[in-house]
């Protein structure tokens, strides 16, 4: 049974059903939108006037974000009396069109919004039906609304691969979004074993890409280790979830299960680019145990893509390096207060133009099926 909301004595469970008969009025347009490719329409844009572009060489950009936050609080009622109550439903990652002049500001053309936290994971299945489809209703509208700015990436209950699955094939087909984003574990395990199997195995038969973005290494890390000064949890949980992560796909043979499969990790893919030789010798080893077919940096070029927060001209260098152009995406991390990366690319001396086209915008535009007419 669900939870009464404590207003008109529907429950919880109620309200959600409610907000979801609510969304489907606008699920015709989103429709349109999952029937064809994503074609950009600037003249539509009110703000377009104020929009700073973006130039390489002389020519204009079309910059791509594959790292944008957001979230909706139509869940609160779901979620009333839970162990999930505490989830911050702040109105700062909240959409709103100033979510468009900061993009404007920045020089951001289209963004890939996700709704991460991933405190969904601790759902039951009821409940993680209804806060997804509520998250992936949400986004359809809004681009929807903002066709021309932006496009969608679903937040599926990992913890039930097979749902997850189902969701993900919803909002594709139906909705109209662009691929998934996942945390880098769900209950302490990386989502690496043939347990998730169905999941992966959806991605690749719908061809999209998985956005994977940690939260703090909670799943690593004992509790109170990174509390105090220096934001601990963010710049080195964060990075050290990501590298687990991903090297887990690898070494589990995860990847090679599914060579179709495109991974792509948030800033600038944590410590394994930064620190891949080490990796790189890892099988070599006797007592390594690893299942994967190829050498890690073969995955770094081919089936995993990372985005571009760095922040410095040698990180960026280094990062092209190891993994190649191809492989880096613009990412922003909107709303929150990094440096952007925009200039650092386009400034970038170790850079060809051609390779800061492909990581302002042209790997996103081929990954997420844009058109850029």
């Amino acid at each position: 049974m669900g939870r009464s909301n404590g207003h008109d004595g529907r429950t919880a469970a109620d309200s959600g059903e409610q907000n979801m008969v609510n969304r489907r009025l606008f699920l015709t347009a989103a429709g349109q939108a999952a029937a064809g490719i994503f074609v950009l329409s600037r003249s539509f844009d009110a703000l377009a006037q104020s929009r700073k572009e973006v130039y390489v060489g002389g020519r204009r950009m079309t910059v791509i974000d594959i790292h944008a936050h957001c979230l909706f609080q139509d869940v609160a009622p779901i979620i009333q009396g839970t162990a999930m109550a505490n989830a911050n439903l702040s109105d700062f990652v909240t959409l709103s069109p100033r979510r468009l002049e900061e993009m404007n500001a920045r020089g951001i053309d289209i963004a890939a919004l996700s709704v991460n936290g991933f405190w969904w994971y601790a759902a039951d299945q009821v409940r993680a039906r209804q806060i997804v489809q509520i998250h992936d209703e949400g986004l359809a509208e809004w681009c929807g609304t903002y066709p021309d700015r932006f496009v969608a990436l679903s937040s599926p209950a990992l913890q039930y691969p097979e749902l997850a699955a189902e969701q993900l094939d919803y909002a594709v087909n139906d909705l109209g979004h662009r691929g998934a984003s996942i945390l880098g574990h769900v209950g302490g395990e990386v989502p690496s074993s043939e347990k998730y199997d169905a999941f992966w195995a959806k991605a690749v038969e719908l061809d999209v890409p998985v956005f994977m973005h940690p939260d703090n290494s909670r799943n690593l890390i004992q509790p109170g280790q990174l509390d105090g000064v220096g934001d601990l949890s963010n710049i080195v949980g964060n990075p050290l979830e990501t590298t687990v992560f991903l090297t887990r796909m690898i070494f589990d043979g995860t990847l090679d299960r599914f060579p179709g499969l495109k991974i792509c990790a948030a800033h600038g893919g944590g410590y394994l680019p930064s620190y891949l030789g080490r990796t790189e010798v890892a099988c070599a080893r006797n007592n390594a145990n690893c299942r994967n077919e190829k050498r890690p940096s073969d995955y770094l070029k081919d089936q995993i893509m990372v985005d571009s927060m760095v922040f410095s001209e040698e990180g960026l260098r280094h990062l092209v390096a190891e993994v190649g152009a191809s492989q880096v995406v613009y990412g922003s991390d909107m709303p929150y207060t990094w440096p952007d990366t925009i200039d650092l690319i386009v400034d970038s001396p170790s850079l060809s133009d051609a390779q800061k086209e492909a990581i302002l915008g042209g790997n996103l535009i081929r990954l997420l099926k844009i058109d850029p007419a």
